[in-house]
């Protein structure tokens, strides 16, 4: 067996902080809340000036009229939230040890010597389908050299000086650029991936969760959901017990996971935070990239948080793989008026996809599954709106998806209840009296409203215990 070229020695000195005046260990902790108030900044300004409205999703009386909290209450909980977050991540401080530098050239060449290793089961894998290996090594030898000596087995004719005065064995130019490659590119790569996974699959679960049982979500995930639309700095709105289970939680366990050095986490833990605010910023961007690198946009989470798609839609923040696999992404196309406003609008520049990723077509062949019970868990009051609120839903998986999604709004009194669904019904007739311009579409435009108002005074009615009508809530 030909023996392998030696890794160098080496001794470790105190990694420099990239900014002399702060340990990197804290500049990885501010850097995500900086990144969130510049970017939030950044679309409130978009918002306060009305720079880009042909490509918003709501307009800005939505924004006033159907979200039931303050500005000043979700900044004060976003700030909570970046409290507790940097509080932990001081915590764990304590446990990282200190960052060091003169390993690198010693981890490259561990990485030389597994390519070298490699090497040795080229001639047998040629063998096996049926190559010889010594034939095609002479070949290229007169011209390849280095080809040559990797077919044969990894056999090099190398050799350097060590500071014994010995001669050993050495690396080929090529083993050690390719393991540079592999060890500062590669392998980095490799470990934001899987970090992204992680935290894919934590925030998906764990949201679906606090979705699918109502004591979660009525306690805890409803507080996120009294903004029916979002805007950017509403991203890290959570009750403080739900933002560090989901966000704290799941991106410090993927940064552990993943093995990520310091300024790995700096990269992570940033872009996570932009991607998170960009998520909720309100507007469908066509030259935003984040928009356009993975499925999971404004738009797609948008939907999440209207009364008819909220039990849809829940991957978050990068990837919608989930939702794919496990049945929860929303089919039933761009039912809101708002969204097709939005699209016309934007198209007079650039042509976009649609905002939901589906079309109602894709409703009525989908499998139902998971949401086969929510016809049969809905209450009266749940059904009626369903029949008689805006957006009309297509029929099939999507009208059970919007079904318990409006369930599960009725069930939330505290974040207004059925109150929401007709405030965002009022927005929906807005916005189709809009697109609608014939004096026989305005005339259906009314007939609709005189539909909803007579919906809420028959609620009113219910609610207060004045009738028995049709419209009070029955047992599941």
């Amino acid at each position: 067996m030909l023996s392998l070229p030696p890794l160098p020695t080496y001794s470790l000195t105190p990694q420099a902080p990239l900014l002399s005046w702060i340990p990197d260990l804290y500049l990885a902790l501010i850097l995500p809340v900086v990144a969130y108030w510049v970017v939030s900044f950044i679309f409130h300004f978009i918002d306060e000036y009305d720079l880009f409205p042909q490509y918003r999703l709501h307009t800005p009386a939505e924004v006033l009229k159907r979200n039931h909290v303050s500005r000043w209450d979700v900044f004060r909980d976003v700030v909570i939230q970046q409290v507790i977050q940097t509080a932990v991540g001081l915590a764990i401080t304590i446990f990282e040890p200190q960052a060091t530098i003169g390993q690198d050239h010693y981890n490259v060449s561990v990485w030389a010597q597994r390519l070298r290793r490699a090497q040795r089961h080229i001639p047998a894998v040629l063998a096996f389908t049926g190559l010889d290996a010594t034939s095609l090594a002479t070949k290229q030898a007169a011209a390849h050299p280095m080809l040559s000596a990797a077919l044969n087995g990894g056999s090099y004719n190398l050799y350097q000086q060590a500071a014994s005065g010995d001669f050993v064995p050495a690396f080929a130019s090529w083993e050690l650029t390719f393991a540079k490659a592999i060890y500062w590119f590669i392998v980095p790569a490799m470990q934001f991936a899987f970090a992204v996974l992680v935290v894919d699959t934590w925030q998906y679960f764990w949201h679906r969760f606090m979705h699918m049982n109502k004591w979660l979500y009525t306690t805890f995930h409803s507080r996120h959901h009294r903004l029916y639309v979002p805007y950017a700095y509403g991203a890290l709105y959570n009750h403080p017990f739900e933002g560090f289970l989901l966000d704290t939680l799941g991106t410090g366990i993927a940064y552990m996971l993943a093995g990520m050095t310091c300024r790995q986490s700096m990269w992570f833990f940033t872009c996570s935070t932009i991607k998170t605010v960009d998520d909720h910023c309100g507007y469908a961007l066509p030259w935003d990239p984040l928009q356009h690198i993975t499925s999971n946009n404004a738009g797609y989470h948008d939907i999440h948080h209207q009364s008819w798609g909220i039990k849809t839609n829940f991957s978050q923040p990068f990837f919608t793989f989930w939702d794919s696999l496990l049945g929860t992404k929303w089919v039933g196309g761009d039912v809101s008026a708002r969204y097709e406003r939005s699209r016309i609008a934007a198209q007079k520049k650039l042509e976009q996809e649609n905002i939901s990723h589906s079309s109602p077509s894709d409703s009525s062949v989908a499998n139902s599954s998971p949401y086969d019970s929510e016809a049969q868990n809905a209450t009266s009051l749940a059904k009626q709106a369903q029949s008689q609120l805006e957006p009309s839903i297509p029929e099939g998986k999507a009208a059970l998806q919007a079904l318990g999604s409006r369930q599960q709004i009725l069930d939330d009194q505290a974040g207004g209840g059925v109150e929401v669904l007709l405030e965002e019904a009022a927005e929906e007739r807005e916005a189709q009296r809009v697109l609608r311009c014939s004096p026989r579409k305005k005339t259906v435009s009314q007939t609709s409203s005189a539909s909803l108002k007579g919906l809420r005074d028959r609620v009113n009615t219910s609610l207060h215990g004045k009738a028995s009508g049709v419209l009070v809530e029955s047992g599941r």
